[in-house]
C-alpha cells in the first residue's frame, strides 16, 4: 500500500527533482572519464550513437562490491543471456549482453548524504532507505551505454543486470537519479521477475509521484521522458492516491509495452465506454509539457 501521507514535488514546486537531474549529469560526466581511461587501456571503443545512457548505483556497506564470476554465472543461468567480450576484474570491468554494453565501476565511497535523503523522504516504496542506508559506504555504478536498441531492451537489460547483482552480493538497494527512485533489494528482485512473463516492471523505471492538496489529490509520472514519452499528470482528482498509483501504473507499462504516444484531445479508459480525457499543456509537477488525465 502507499502511504497517504507521502508525496513528491517536481521541479514544478521545489529543487528536489532538478537537483537529482545535476548530480546524475555531473556523476555521468565522472563515470565517463574513468571509463575512457580504463577502455582506452583496453584498446576499446565506446560507439556514441543516440547519446543517452543508462545508470543506477547498487548499494553496499563495509565497502562491498561485486563478485564479476557470480554474476556473470546469475545471468547466464537465471536470464538465460549471453556475456561476452569481459574485460576486467572485480573493481572495473565491462562486457557485453545481445550487443550491449555495460560497465561497472566500484566507488568506495558514500553516495552524497544529501541525495539519498532526499530521495529517501519521498521513497514511499521503502519507509525505512534512510535509516538502512546510513552506513553504507561504497557502491557500483552499473552503466548500460548507448545504442541503436530500444529502450525497453535496453532497460531490460540493465533490470537483469542489476537483479543479478543483487541476487549474488549483500547489495542493500538501487539508486536511480534519473528516475528519482530508491528501490529495496527484496521490491527490486521481486518487480524484476516480471520480465520473465514478458511484463513491464514500471516500479523500477518510472517513479510516480503522489500529493495530497487542499484542492483535491495529484500524481505524476517521473521517467516516461525516458522512453521518448511525455510525461503524465493527475491533477486536482477526487480518486485516491492508491486509485491514481495502480492506474497510471497501469497505463505506463502499456505505453511501454505497445510503445504508443497518447495526443492531445484523445481520450483513454478501460472499457469502450470509459473515456479519460487527454490535455496536454505545460506541467505542474513536472518540467515540460506533460499530458493531464481528467477522471
Amino acid at each position: 500500500m502507499i502511504p497517504a501521507t507521502q508525496a513528491r514535488d517536481g521541479c514544478g514546486n521545489t529543487d528536489v527533482a532538478c537537483n537529482f537531474k545535476r548530480h546524475h549529469e555531473n556523476q555521468t560526466q565522472i563515470i565517463f572519464m574513468g571509463l575512457f581511461d580504463f577502455l582506452k587501456k583496453k584498446e576499446q571503443v565506446i560507439e556514441n550513437k543516440n547519446g543517452k545512457i543508462l545508470l543506477a548505483m547498487p548499494m553496499f556497506n563495509n565497502e562491498e562490491s561485486f563478485d564479476l564470476d557470480k554474476v556473470v554465472g546469475y545471468l547466464k543461468s537465471n536470464w538465460n543471456v549471453i556475456v561476452s567480450d569481459i574485460n576486467g576484474d572485480n573493481n572495473t570491468v565491462t562486457f557485453t549482453i545481445q550487443g550491449e554494453m555495460v560497465a561497472f565501476a566500484t566507488m568506495n565511497v558514500q553516495i552524497p548524504w544529501g541525495d539519498i535523503q532526499e530521495t529517501a523522504q519521498y521513497a514511499y516504496n521503502w519507509t525505512t532507505a534512510e535509516k538502512d542506508l546510513e552506513n553504507h559506504n561504497s557502491h557500483i555504478i552499473v552503466t548500460v551505454m548507448s545504442s541503436n536498441k530500444s529502450e525497453i531492451e535496453r532497460f531490460g537489460i540493465l533490470t537483469k543486470v542489476l537483479s543479478s547483482i543483487l541476487s549474488t552480493t549483500n547489495c542493500i538497494g538501487v539508486y536511480q537519479g534519473s528516475q528519482s527512485l530508491l528501490i529495496s533489494k527484496e521490491q527490486y528482485l521481486d518487480s524484476a521477475e516480471a520480465l520473465k512473463q514478458n511484463e513491464i516492471p514500471f516500479d523500477l523505471w518510472i517513479y510516480i509521484g503522489l500529493r495530497k492538496t487542499d484542492s483535491g489529490n495529484n500524481a505524476y509520472t517521473y521517467g516516461l521522458n525516458s522512453f521518448d514519452k511525455l510525461e503524465m499528470e493527475f491533477i486536482n482528482s477526487k480518486l485516491e492516491l492508491q486509485e491514481m498509483y495502480n492506474f497510471l501504473g497501469n497505463i505506463c507499462a502499456y505505453i511501454i509495452n505497445s510503445n504508443v504516444k497518447f495526443k492531445n484531445g484523445e481520450t483513454l479508459g478501460y472499457t469502450d465506454e470509459q473515456k479519460i480525457k487527454i490535455t496536454q499543456s505545460q506541467g505542474i509537477f513536472v518540467e515540460g509539457q506533460t499530458l493531464k488525465l481528467e477522471m
